[in-house]
């Protein structure tokens, strides 16, 4: 179903990088895929000890900084042993490098850490995982740190939330075929949405108007299964009434997930400001690895 052959791993030595490392050597166990590590030394963190270059053109590696940036990089996946991996080493902006890295080698997944107790809200806005989110040519799974991180290893229980986009339609393809690597279970979700104060107007929302919707949406969602999958993942399928995004984390929560995936409606001129407010918010608040993904990021990556 999904051929996933390179993942792109972008590391800063941090703990937090040592604990992306193992959600992308687990991925590249199960697709046997190869792992691009990837570390861009940012010219604005570097220390230096000539002040008069602050501002000027920053040179690039020497060849010593560059082996020993090499050898730091390879300690982060020492421990892993199994999986083929290369490394690179770049200088410059870290997402633009990210991002150029992620296209020219044709990688079908970026694994990325997030810093901070709170994910996105305790980093500024313009921060390398938002960029990277906001900007990526694949898939892109965000790790939360460790320390708030409530999900375990392999991925067991999976969450996809579904509202029969294109996007969400991408996703699940992409959940089907990780329940079938890692053994797990999946949840399909369908939240109903409603404009605020609707469901308080009485009989504009009747019992009878929302059993009618979930029945249709039900039956929706089971011709979303082939038969195929059914022999290996029988999906369960929830329905919520409320905001999309404290549906999806609810639900996560409850069912202690290891993974949300969901599509990303578009990332167009609009969405590259605002990055779509339920996949946002899910992303700052989740406390296990969300994976997105738009429609148009998948197709190579999908055998027919």
């Amino acid at each position: 179903m999904r051929d996933v052959k390179k993942i792109l791993c972008p590391v800063d030595l941090s703990d937090v990088s040592r604990h992306t490392i193992a959600h992308a050597a687990l991925l590249a166990r199960w697709y046997k895929a190869r792992i691009a590590a990837l570390h861009v030394c940012n010219p604005v963190t570097i220390p230096a000890t000539d002040f008069a270059r602050v501002g000027a053109d920053v040179p690039g590696l020497t060849a010593e900084e560059l082996k020993d940036a090499r050898e730091q990089v390879a300690a982060c996946f020492s421990s892993i042993t199994d999986v083929d991996i290369d490394f690179f080493v770049q200088t410059g902006q870290p997402a633009k490098q990210i991002l150029a890295a992620a296209t020219s080698l044709s990688a079908d997944m970026i694994v990325i850490g997030t810093h901070g107790a709170g994910g996105f809200e305790h980093l500024l806005l313009g921060s390398v995982a938002e960029k990277v989110l906001r900007r990526s040519p694949c898939p892109v799974l965000t790790v939360p740190p460790q320390s708030r991180t409530t999900s375990t290893l392999p991925f067991k229980r999976i969450l996809c939330p579904i509202d029969f986009s294109d996007s969400s339609l991408a996703a699940l393809e992409f959940a089907f075929s990780l329940a079938q690597e890692g053994d797990a279970d999946l949840t399909m979700l369908h939240v109903f949405e409603w404009p605020e104060g609707l469901l308080m107007t009485g009989p504009i929302v009747s019992p009878e108007y929302r059993q009618s919707l979930e029945s249709d949406a039900s039956t929706r969602l089971e011709n979303l299964v082939p038969a195929a999958v059914r022999d290996y993942c029988r999906p369960s399928i929830r329905f919520r009434d409320g905001k999309a995004h404290r549906e999806i984390l609810g639900v996560a929560t409850h069912e202690r997930c290891d993974l949300i995936i969901m599509g990303v409606h578009g990332r167009n001129v609009l969405d590259l400001m605002l990055f779509g407010s339920t996949t946002n918010q899910v992303i700052r608040h989740a406390t296990c690895p969300v994976l997105t993904l738009k429609a148009s990021t998948v197709d190579h990556g999908v055998n027919t």
